[in-house]
């Protein structure tokens, strides 16, 4: 036995997740002072007004713990998505739980089933938790194959991940493919349906995940966020609905106080700003036909995009692509770390920040 200390072994194979990269750190790599950021999905018409207001006046409670229960916030959800309330939880983000789920669920030598190119948070903390990561291919149209998924499992799987939309192809698993799916996942498998863009999906055949959650399925987990629509990635407020068992057991493993103050006070707040989320979903939709035009004149292919980011082909030279808009100030996410290295992710940004990626984009791309 070795006398130095020893991380655990789950850790040798985990890659750290990579997120976009800073404004202000292009700004001081490239002497640049003018630096747009297209590369974290983010609202670019900033916060939920009620929410900011509410965080607002909840500074003044900032000497006491939250809630550890977030009773009032859980209770808001409930209503709002006409779900029991004993069938809803929050967390520091929705990688909060998808570490929870994690910690709950896994033990070494499971198996968890995700596609090959998704969130990445998935096979970080399932192989924290030394369970084996099995992987599905995509579609030719870069969409979660589910048959594929459903010929993986075996009887070690534990958990199968379907985001939908899919992060970061922007593509969507329709209502009658998943509910075949789902009658060939055995009850024993835990099915997460990540649906973090769900706003903004303009489909009338994608699927009513909370329905499954009505009907008291005893193994499936609807995770949400309100970073995107709601515009509040920077205070992390993530969501889910399950069975009363399912949320049962991530309370016996959640961090005490895991959704602060501002959390609580701006989730509740934000769910009653339809405004602000009916304008972010419509200039969302008329910045994504925008881009996509205008990749389509530039001759590049691009996945059917469901989201607010489009992800485009670029080929073989996606990586001097992304690195040449990098130097102009253009700051968008390659997809190598997603095992699509001939591509490129670009989040939908204001009418002005659209217009720009693609004027940067047309000047060097026929060189590149």
């Amino acid at each position: 036995m070795s006398n130095r200390l020893q991380k655990q072994r789950g850790l040798d194979s985990i890659k750290p997740y990579v997120p976009g990269k800073p404004i202000e750190d292009v700004k001081r790599e490239y002497g640049l002072e003018d630096v747009i950021k297209l590369a974290s999905n983010e609202n670019p018409l900033g916060v939920a007004p009620n929410a900011l207001a509410a965080m607002q006046e909840a500074l003044s409670a900032l000497n006491h713990y939250p809630d550890g229960a977030s009773f009032e916030f859980r209770t808001a959800l409930s209503e709002h998505f006409q779900v029991a309330f004993d069938q809803v939880c929050v967390g520091n983000g929705a990688d909060d739980l998808i570490l929870e789920l994690s910690m709950a669920y896994l033990e070494d030598g499971d198996e968890v089933l995700v596609s090959r190119s998704s969130f990445p948070m998935y096979d970080i903390y399932s192989t924290a938790m030394r369970a084996a990561i099995v992987k599905t291919p995509l579609t030719p149209q870069h969409g979660l194959d589910l048959d594929a998924m459903a010929n993986a499992i075996t009887d070690r799987t534990k958990i199968v991940y379907v985001c939908n939309p899919n992060n970061p192809t922007g593509t969507i698993v329709r209502a009658a493919a998943l509910d075949a799916f789902l009658k060939r996942v055995p009850e024993r498998v835990l099915v997460v349906l990540d649906e973090a863009y769900v706003e903004m999906v303009d489909a009338d055949d994608f699927p009513d995940s909370l329905s499954y959650v009505r009907e008291e399925r005893p193994n499936i987990f609807v995770l949400r966020t309100f970073s995107k629509v709601y515009g509040l990635a920077g205070i992390r407020i993530g969501y889910g609905f399950a069975h009363p068992d399912i949320i049962s057991t991530l309370f016996r493993i959640k961090p005490p106080f895991n959704v602060n103050v501002l959390a609580q006070a701006a989730g509740i707040a934000a769910l009653t700003d339809r405004e602000f989320v009916s304008r972010s979903v419509s200039e969302n939709k008329a910045g994504r036909e925008l881009i996509t035009r205008g990749l389509t004149e530039l001759g590049l292919s691009y996945a059917e995009s469901h989201t607010n980011f489009v992800l485009l082909r670029v080929g073989s030279e996606a990586a001097a692509v992304q690195q040449a808009l990098l130097e102009r100030g253009v700051i968008v996410r390659p997809c190598g770390g997603y095992d699509l290295p001939e591509f490129l992710r670009v989040s939908i940004g204001t009418e002005a920040q659209n217009r720009r990626f693609l004027d940067t984009l047309a000047e060097f791309l026929p060189s590149a």
